[in-house]
């Protein structure tokens, strides 16, 4: 009989590969089951970005206006110069524990420990966050397909909604346990499908803007795409936090890379064009959507408050028709299951190689040995996001939504670390050419530096209670207490897995001298 887990290989016992404690050790995961486009379908998927636009364009035009593709562009920046330090490092280490192993490896244990935690932590926030908008646009887009305001009116029954998103959630988890094989299949018809329906909505939005037949339409100017034309920096940087939010997610390519031909150099090409197929969808939707819309507050203005937390909804049935408006509705439902699916990625990855270098229980380093993927920390994360969503949603409303709005915090905490760290651990190298100048030190510095500063600007805004839902604990804002208090979790955790795995927080598992596993393409 074979045991339903079994524990991952170590160098030791891989014939031809000489072993040793402090080496990286391979995990069990399938070799050369993903290739360059899978790769990049399981970075554009984890961002969703058709959920991530109709949920975010009103907000950034309520806070930069006509600025909002300068904005986006804003954005892109930090996360291009950052999957710029991610392909460095991930030629060097190819390790599906990405962030976590490559911090530990340069700055030490207890470092790279806490990047690890921000990394799962904030999946664990966007997984839940990615169930329930899953839930609500199943409902919306039944009540629009029956034509009965009762169905979509369910959404609204709490019972019904949680149980609905377990349900959403349970499935994500068995594909996401089935392995990279069953992933692939459904993301490019998940993922094909959403980018097929926002181009045609682009297109749509366009030639309608253009027609002048709407009174809202205005013309292009090349005007919008001036950062500097933003009212103030504090604007600019609240700007920038939400779009820095769309764009995270891309590094899943990377936590794959044990599973990807070519481990060494195709994840990071799979980064950047997922990066370049991001960067031009929302800049073509935020011109279309722009034109078509305005950025007015009233009717179908991108600045109506009415409407700003789900833009689509309102232009769906304007923009498309009442035939093809639905297809907005599936386009954004596939969004978020593509991206729930996929999310599950990188923290089953990361918890498995925490696991397997002793920073977690050792039960999590077990792989089913039929699908040959992290069995037990996916359905570890799983349960983790159901509960998390079912007691927010319960507990407080308000708690659950600064919750989301704490996910800045952690998305630039983790990603400026590695940022830093590619610096530091090719040091040594940065003389060596211009090459390992810019691409190892100057850019990844720059991208870390860019973070580091948002991080620091959104750590000073939470304080005030007026940020998010307007709650606070003792005076302080709660997206505050929520965010940091997150981080001090995972500090007491840290903590107890000090006293239970002293090697690894001695440094005497996993150090800037251990050699990369090498996986043959």
């Amino acid at each position: 009989m074979v045991d339903v887990e079994a524990r991952p290989p170590t160098r030791d016992s891989i014939p031809g590969v000489a072993g040793a404690d402090d080496e990286l050790r391979a995990k069990g995961l399938s070799n050369n089951s993903v290739g360059l486009l899978g790769s990049a379908v399981i970075g554009v998927s984890t961002v969703a970005p058709v959920y991530c636009l109709t949920s975010t364009l009103g907000p950034t035009v309520s806070e930069v206006g006509l600025q909002m593709p300068a904005i986006f562009l804003a954005g892109f920046l930090p996360m291009l110069l950052v999957a710029f330090a991610y392909r460095e490092l991930n030629r060097a280490v190819p390790d599906c524990g990405t962030s976590f192993t490559w911090s530990v490896k340069a700055f030490g244990p207890r470092i790279g420990w806490m990047c690890g935690w921000g990394l799962v932590i904030a999946t664990i926030i966007v997984l839940s966050n990615l169930a329930g908008v899953a839930t609500s646009y199943f409902y919306l887009m039944l009540g629009e397909v029956t034509g009965s305001a009762d169905v979509a009116a369910l959404d609204g029954n709490k019972p019904v909604h949680v149980l609905t998103c377990l349900a959403f959630i349970a499935i994500a988890t068995v594909i996401s346990y089935r392995g990279m094989t069953a992933t692939k299949g459904v993301q490019y018809a998940l993922v094909g499908l959403q980018l097929t329906v926002l181009a045609l909505f682009v297109v749509m939005a366009l030639v309608k803007a253009r027609s002048g037949d709407f009174a809202g339409s205005i013309d292009f100017s090349w005007g919008w795409l001036n950062p500097f034309a933003v009212d103030s920096f504090k604007t600019f940087t609240a700007g920038l936090s939400l779009s820095i939010f769309m764009f995270w997610g891309w590094d899943a390519c990377l936590t794959v890379n044990e599973e990807t031909a070519g481990s060494s150099r195709t994840p990071g090409r799979a980064a950047l064009l997922a990066m370049v197929v991001l960067i031009g969808s929302y800049l073509l939707t935020a011109i279309g959507t722009q034109m078509f819309a305005g950025v007015g507050e009233r009717d179908l203005g991108l600045g109506n408050p009415e409407t700003s937390d789900n833009v689509f909804a309102a232009l769906a049935d304007p923009v498309m028709g009442s035939g093809l408006g639905v297809l907005l509705f599936v386009a954004v439902l596939a969004s978020a299951a593509a991206s729930l699916q996929t999310t599950f990625i990188p923290v089953a990855r990361t918890v498995l190689a925490m696991s397997t270098y002793q920073a977690l229980p050792e039960s999590y380093s077990r792989v089913n040995p039929r699908f040959r993927t992290p069995g037990r920390a996916t359905v570890a994360a799983g349960i983790a996001t159901g509960a998390f969503y079912a007691v927010m949603t319960f507990l407080s409303e308000n708690v659950l939504i600064d919750t989301i709005y704490a996910l800045g915090l952690m998305i630039c905490f983790y990603y400026s670390i590695t940022a830093f760290a590619c610096a530091w651990f090719f040091r040594a190298e940065l003389r060596t050419s211009t090459r390992a100048l810019f691409l190892k030190g100057v850019i990844p510095v720059l991208g870390g530096l860019l973070l580091a500063a948002v991080f620091t600007k959104t750590l000073i805004d939470i304080w005030d209670p007026a940020y998010g839902s307007g709650s606070s604990v003792f005076g302080v804002g709660s997206v505050f207490v929520i965010g940091v208090g997150l981080l001090a979790v995972g500090g007491v955790i840290m903590l107890v897995m000090q006293r239970r795995s002293p090697a690894f927080f001695r440094g005497e598992v996993l150090t800037r001298s251990t050699p990369a596993l090498v996986v043959e393409d």
